[in-house]
Parts: structure tokens; C-alpha cells; sequence
């Protein structure tokens, strides 16, 4: 009988991981929501949200840090924001997706391929519906995957592959010198179509002494 409850339980317990790790992911996607812009002209596209439940949109991650540094970079005036950061992003008509649903950082090789692969399918869908004027890849080990899933969703515009800003110093280097170029280019053309966004875009652009 023993022998036989210990499976049970382990069972259960990983049942409740699953439903406590459910809620989490499901609170961060309410998060990321939030920051949603009407319409997205630049959208970023991460691999997934780390296991460590960290995340771009509760400005905890290293991700944030290196976007928040190259946008001040392109943009200085944002340095002052600081904590409004994300709703400046959100103001520029910036929004961050990920390839995957799940965590893949602590997964095995074979699978973490497994999983990015099957999210070609949701980011695709992702592209039709919010159809941005740029795509910008955060990671380039899910390059591949991005771009088979911008061809199923019959994507064309700007596209940008990046190397993660990680520890190493030379490709966060390369992330800044390939970002900010394309961040001036895209501040000199039409800002969102929303009054709100309109105005923070302008703000942004008069202060900071990036060309238009």
C-alpha cells in the first residue's frame, strides 16, 4: 500500500506545480497585455519567459535592462522616465513577444527545439493579428523559427535579427550597435494613430534630438 500511495502524491504534487506554474504564466500575460499598443509598429520577439520568473514586463529582467539601456541610448530623453519605461515602449507603438508559452532555459536540447518549433504555429498568429512594421528577433537561436513562422503568416516589412544581450560583453555591443540605428530610422516616420501615443511619441522625439 505504501508503495503504492507514494506515486499518488507525487503525482498530485506535480499536478499543483502545474496549476501554480499555470497561474503565473497566465498573471504574466495579463501583465504583458497591459502594455499592449494599439497598433504595434516595432514588435519584439523573445524565445520565452525565463523559468526564474522573471519577465520584460515587470522590468526585473536582464532583457529589460539591455532594451531599456538602447532605447535611452537612441532616446535620451527616456533616461529621465526610468520607471515609466515600459509605458514609453508601449507609447512608441513597442511590444514584446515570445516564441514559446512555457519556460525552455532549463529544458534538454532535443526538447527545448520541440517546444520553439510548435510555437511557429502561435507566433504566426500573433503576426496576422497585430500585424507590425517591424519585427525585431531577440534571440538568434529561434531565427529559423521566426522566420518560418512570418512566412505562414504571410509577413512582409522590416526584419531584424539580433544576438542576445547576455553576459557576454561583445553581443551586447552587437544588440545596441544593430538596435539603435533602426530605432532612429523607424522615430522618423508615423507614430501610432492614437491620440495618447501621438502625444508621448512626439514628447519623445522633441526632447530626445533623434532625427525625424
Amino acid at each position: 500500500m505504501t508503495r503504492n500511495r507514494q506515486p499518488r502524491k507525487a503525482r498530485s504534487d506535480f499536478r499543483l506545480q502545474g496549476r501554480k506554474r499555470t497561474t503565473t504564466l497566465h498573471a504574466r500575460e495579463q501583465v504583458r497585455r497591459q502594455f499592449r499598443p494599439r497598433r504595434v509598429r516595432i514588435l519584439f520577439v523573445g524565445e520565452a519567459p525565463p523559468a526564474s520568473g522573471r519577465f520584460f514586463y515587470q522590468a526585473d529582467s536582464g532583457l529589460y535592462r539591455a532594451i531599456r539601456d538602447t532605447f535611452e541610448a537612441a532616446l535620451p530623453s527616456l533616461r529621465s522616465a526610468d520607471d515609466d519605461f515600459l509605458e514609453a515602449f508601449r507609447a512608441l507603438g513597442c511590444y514584446l513577444v515570445d516564441l514559446c508559452g512555457t519556460p525552455v532555459d532549463r529544458m534538454d536540447r532535443r526538447l527545448r527545439r520541440h517546444i520553439c518549433a510548435a510555437g511557429e504555429a502561435r507566433l504566426a498568429r500573433r503576426l496576422r493579428q497585430l500585424r507590425p512594421n517591424i519585427v525585431v528577433v531577440l534571440v538568434r537561436s529561434i531565427a529559423s523559427n521566426v522566420r518560418r513562422a512570418k512566412a505562414a503568416a504571410g509577413w512582409s516589412g522590416v526584419y531584424l535579427e539580433l544576438p542576445y544581450p547576455g553576459r557576454w560583453h561583445r553581443f551586447r555591443l552587437a544588440f545596441r550597435r544593430k538596435l539603435i540605428p533602426l530605432l532612429r530610422k523607424a522615430l522618423r516616420e508615423t507614430p501610432p494613430n492614437h491620440s495618447r501615443g501621438e502625444k508621448e511619441y512626439d514628447r519623445l522625439v522633441r526632447t530626445s534630438g533623434a532625427p525625424r
